[in-house]
């Protein structure tokens, strides 16, 4: 992506603007949507603490800007500005590789690092965290989560105190758009994720929201932020919301509630439940209330209980704001006591099994006996049903029909679902929802 030789162009050493003598020095690497915005902040607002002096991307000629002072160095050199004079470096090229190999090489030169790179964070967060208190420097991301939301600051100054056990949010602006438009339009699942695309909320392949990837990969970083916990992405189970209906809503309104895509880990004695899927949730809780590509984050702490962080998760200029914040809070940390890593960070073996009541819908080719069958599957599960509901008017070959359990855990309720997926009248596999309260 970038120049990995080093040139003897203008990269090295730049001329010092007026408040340069005083401020750190700042090279921004990546000019996309989001380090453009910070560079706009940043030359529109300017900080006297903060001085930029570089900026990277390939074909870096097609980026340059009018309204960027003169004083600071274009180039697709990566390698001379890791090894100049600036302080702190701005990461936003996103992805893995070199993004890795970059911030890990600013760190091991002694130069902080800002971030809004979530899979850099959720996979090599703690060894690069370690890295940075090795170094006497700092490691900021908290544009890596829930975009302008500013839950990562929150956890690192706010509610440090506190001794937390539960986080659970809505970390996808995608789904949340997808399913709230499903949910008010009663379109099918296409036709909102085709709208979704065209608004640009959706990528063409937008795999990595809908089936839980990103929103995994953000719940191990406010893991490692607000539990203390390591968690590989990998470990904890994503559920997709490709399988979510029209007709789920109807019923979900029927049991006072919507659905939404939920991350959640609390944190336990014997280790850390974690999960990522959609669920059903009250229509009058702060979940069921939030609409369109809005972010929320909730955390339960033992002193201070429930917070909640809500606000746009994603886009440009919300992402930058969270950027710049970091890189203010840097740019002061390096003026005075640098800061380390906060805490122990453990382990904890990371599991699914939640214990919640149950929501499943059936598509099934009607005939007698359907709900005997179930129910004695169930029986020999130990599973309590709660509640039956079929709406009338639905063609008997595709019948869709749902039963709601009484609480019982993951582990508990799947090998039944697994006997009842063989089932001939069956004609779709079970969507099976928990229920939260």
């Amino acid at each position: 992506m970038f120049e990995t030789t080093s040139k003897p162009a203008a990269s090295g050493t730049v001329p010092s603007a007026s408040n340069g003598d005083s401020a750190c020095r700042v090279a921004l690497v990546g000019f996309g949507t989001v380090g453009r915005s910070v560079a706009k902040i940043l030359c529109e607002n300017p900080q006297p603490n903060i001085h930029l002096t570089h900026i990277v991307n390939r074909k870096v000629e097609r980026k340059k800007q009018p309204w960027v002072p003169a004083h600071v160095v274009w180039t697709d050199d990566v390698q001379s500005v890791l090894k100049s004079d600036s302080e702190i470096i701005v990461e936003l090229i996103g992805g893995l590789n070199p993004a890795h190999q970059i911030v890990r090489s600013a760190l091991e030169s002694g130069k902080s690092v800002v971030t809004a790179n979530k899979q850099l964070i959720a996979r090599h967060g703690p060894d690069l965290l370690q890295l940075a208190a090795s170094r006497g420097c700092q490691l900021e991301f908290g544009a890596s989560v829930a975009g302008g939301v500013p839950v990562l600051p929150a956890l690192r100054t706010g509610l440090c105190g506190d001794r937390l056990h539960g986080i659970a949010g809505i970390l996808n602006g995608t789904c949340n758009y997808i399913l709230s438009r499903i949910e008010h339009a009663r379109i099918p699942f296409s036709e909102a994720l085709e709208e979704a695309q065209a608004r640009g909320y959706a990528e063409a392949d937008a795999s990595e929201d809908l089936d839980g990837g990103d929103a995994r990969a953000k719940l191990a970083i406010l893991a490692l932020a607000g539990l203390h916990a390591r968690v590989v992405p990998e470990s904890v189970r994503a559920r997709t919301i490709r399988a979510i209906d029209a007709i789920d809503f109807d019923y979900a309104a029927e049991l006072g509630c919507t659905i939404r895509q939920i991350s959640r880990a609390d944190l336990k004695s014997d280790g850390l439940l974690a999960e990522v899927g959609p669920c059903l949730v009250p229509l009058d809780s702060p979940f069921g209330r939030v609409q369109r590509n809005l972010n929320l984050v909730l955390t339960s702490g033992q002193y201070g209980g429930d917070m909640a962080f809500l606000g746009a998760g994603a886009g440009g200029d919300p992402t930058a704001v969270a950027v710049v914040s970091d890189l203010m809070f840097v740019a002061e940390g390096l003026s005075g006591e640098k800061r380390t890593a906060s805490g122990p960070v453990s382990a904890p073996v990371v599991s699914s099994d939640f214990e919640t009541p149950w929501y499943l819908r059936f598509y099934v080719r009607d005939q007698p006996g359907i709900v005997a069958r179930l129910a004695e599957i169930m029986a020999v599960h130990r599973l309590n049903i709660d509640s039956l509901l079929q709406k009338p008017g639905f063609d008997k070959s595709a019948l869709p029909f749902v039963i709601t359990l009484e609480p019982c855990r993951d582990s508990v309720l799947h090998p039944a679902l697994e006997k009842m997926s063989n089932l001939d009248f069956s004609i779709r596999p079970c969507l099976c929802l928990p229920i939260l309260r």
